[in-house]
C-alpha cells in the first residue's frame, strides 16, 4: 500500500501566523491528501490543511507588496505563504493541480481518514479486486495494440517477399538476353513506370493506415505539471502514453516532445506521482522531461510493463510504499485466523457439536455480505477470463514473432542474393 503522509513535494518559504502577527520561515510540504507548513526552528508544524477543506487558491500581494500565495480553508480561514522557492508560480501550479484532482477524484471521500473505519471489509476487498481488474484491462489493451503491430509487420513482410519474387523474375530475364542486339531493354522502362505508379497508389493508403493506427494507439492520457531538463519552472500540460511512443503536451495541447518507444533511454520514478524521461544523444545535449501528476499511478501501471528494462525506481520511491501498521490489522488477522481454524477443524472432523452453533453465529456476522460476495465472485470470474485471454494473445504473439524472425532472415538472404546478381550485371 501507499503511504499518503510522505511529502510529494516541498518548497522553502515563509508563513504568516495571524495570532502572533509575524512571519515565520520554514518548509511548505504537499502530501496526497493534505499540505502542511513546518517551521525551521524546532521543526514544529505551524499549519496543516486538508486538500478536501480548501475552498480557493489564489496569487495575491501582502500589505508590504510582497508576492504571496493564499489558501482559503473552510470556515473562512485564510493562510498566507510568501518567499516561496523557486517561485510562486511553480508552487501554485503544483498545489492547484493536486487540489483539483482531489476534488474530481471519485475516491476523494474514501481517502479521508474519518470514513476509512466505516468501510466494510467487503468494500475493501472489492476495491482491491477492482484495482487489479483495471491493471489487467490496461495490460490487455497494450497486448491488443502490440498484436496489431505484429500483424502489420507480417503484412509488410509478405509484401516484401512478393516484391522479391518479382525482382527475381526480372533479374532472370535480364541475365539471359544474349540475342538482344541493343543496350537498353524495352521492358525495363515499362517496369520502372509500373513500379512508380504502384508506389504512388499505395502511399496514401499506407499513410492513412499509419495515422489511423496512431489514433487507436493511445492507452492513457493524464494531466501533468512538467518541466524540461533542469528547468525549475513547472507548467501545466498533458502526458499521453501510446503503444509506440510517449508524448508531452502543454496546456493548449501543443506537442512539446514525442519520445518514440525505442528512443527512450531511461525512466526514473522518484515517487508514485513524479517521474523523469530521458533520451540520450551523441554530440548534443540529452532531452529530458520531469512530470508530476496526481494521476501518475495510472500511467505507471502501463509504463512498468512497456519499459520494464528501462524503468528505474529511485530510493525516494520506497518511502511512499511503506505503509504504517493499521490499528485494525490485528483484529482482521484474528478474524481470518479464527475462520481458518474453524475450517481446518471441520475438515479434520474435530469440531465439537457445541461449537457448531457458535460457528453459525460467526458466519452470520461475517464482514462480507451476500451481495458483496456475489459481486466479488463476478469480478474474480472476469479477472480469470481476462487472464486467459491475455495468455492466448501472448501465445499467438510468440508464434507471430517466430514467423517474423524467419521471414526477416529469408528476406535478408534474398536481398543479398539479388544484390550480388545486380552487381554482376553492371
Amino acid at each position: 500500500k501507499m503511504n499518503r503522509d510522505v511529502p510529494i513535494h516541498s518548497w522553502p518559504g515563509s508563513y504568516y501566523i495571524n495570532s502572533e502577527k509575524r512571519w515565520v520561515t520554514g518548509t511548505l510540504s504537499l502530501t496526497r491528501l493534505s499540505m502542511r507548513f513546518t517551521a525551521s526552528k524546532g521543526e514544529e508544524t505551524v499549519a496543516s490543511i486538508k486538500l478536501s477543506r480548501i475552498v480557493e487558491i489564489k496569487k495575491e500581494s501582502s500589505s508590504f507588496i510582497f508576492s504571496a500565495l493564499t489558501i482559503l480553508e473552510e470556515g473562512n480561514i485564510k493562510h498566507w505563504f510568501s518567499s516561496l522557492q523557486p517561485n510562486r508560480a511553480v508552487v501554485y501550479n503544483v498545489l492547484e493541480h493536486f487540489w483539483r484532482e482531489e476534488l474530481l477524484s471519485s475516491d476523494g471521500a474514501t481517502g479521508a481518514t474519518a470514513s476509512e473505519p466505516q468501510m466494510s471489509k467487503g468494500k475493501e476487498l472489492i476495491g482491491l479486486v477492482s484495482g487489479s481488474q483495471k491493471r489487467l484491462e490496461d495490460t490487455g489493451t497494450v497486448l491488443h495494440h502490440q498484436g496489431e503491430q505484429f500483424d502489420n509487420i507480417m503484412l509488410g513482410l509478405d509484401k516484401i517477399e512478393s516484391d522479391l519474387d518479382v525482382a527475381d523474375k526480372l533479374l532472370s530475364e535480364l541475365e539471359s538476353p544474349p540475342w538482344w542486339p541493343f543496350s537498353k531493354l524495352p521492358w525495363r522502362s515499362h517496369q520502372e513506370a509500373k513500379c512508380k505508379q504502384r508506389n504512388k497508389s499505395q502511399s496514401p493508403a499506407s499513410a492513412s493506415t499509419t495515422r489511423g493506427h496512431g489514433k487507436q494507439g493511445v492507452i492513457t492520457n493524464i494531466p501533468v505539471i512538467y518541466s524540461k531538463g533542469g528547468d525549475t519552472n513547472l507548467k501545466p500540460g498533458k502526458f499521453t502514453v501510446q503503444v509506440s511512443a510517449l508524448e508531452v503536451c502543454d496546456g493548449d495541447s501543443r506537442l512539446m516532445h514525442r519520445f518514440e518507444r525505442e528512443d527512450v533511454d531511461d525512466i526514473r520514478v522518484h515517487s508514485p506521482y513524479e517521474l523523469s524521461i530521458r533520451q540520450r544523444f551523441i554530440g548534443k545535449p540529452d532531452i529530458s522531461y520531469k512530470l508530476l501528476s496526481a494521476k501518475m499511478p495510472e500511467a505507471l501501471s502501463v509504463l512498468e510493463m512497456q519499459y520494464k528494462k528501462k524503468i528505474e525506481f529511485m530510493p525516494d520511491y520506497a518511502e511512499f510504499m511503506t505503509m504504517p501498521p493499521s490499528p485494525t490489522s490485528d483484529s482482521e488477522n484474528c478474524i481470518w485466523n479464527a475462520a481458518t481454524g474453524f475450517i481446518d477443524r471441520i475438515r479434520m472432523k474435530e469440531l465439537p457439536p457445541g461449537e457448531l452453533v457458535q460457528l453459525q453465529v460467526q458466519a452470520q456476522q461475517s464482514p462480507v455480505s451476500e451481495s458483496e460476495a456475489q459481486e466479488l465472485k463476478q469480478m474474480l470470474m472476469k479477472l480469470k477470463n481476462l487472464a486467459l485471454e491475455a495468455e492466448m494473445e501472448l501465445e499467438r504473439q510468440d508464434e507471430a514473432l517466430d514467423a517474423i524472425t524467419s521471414s526477416t532472415d529469408q528476406a535478408t538472404t534474398h536481398i543479398e542474393k539479388h544484390t550480388r546478381r545486380m552487381k554482376k550485371m553492371l
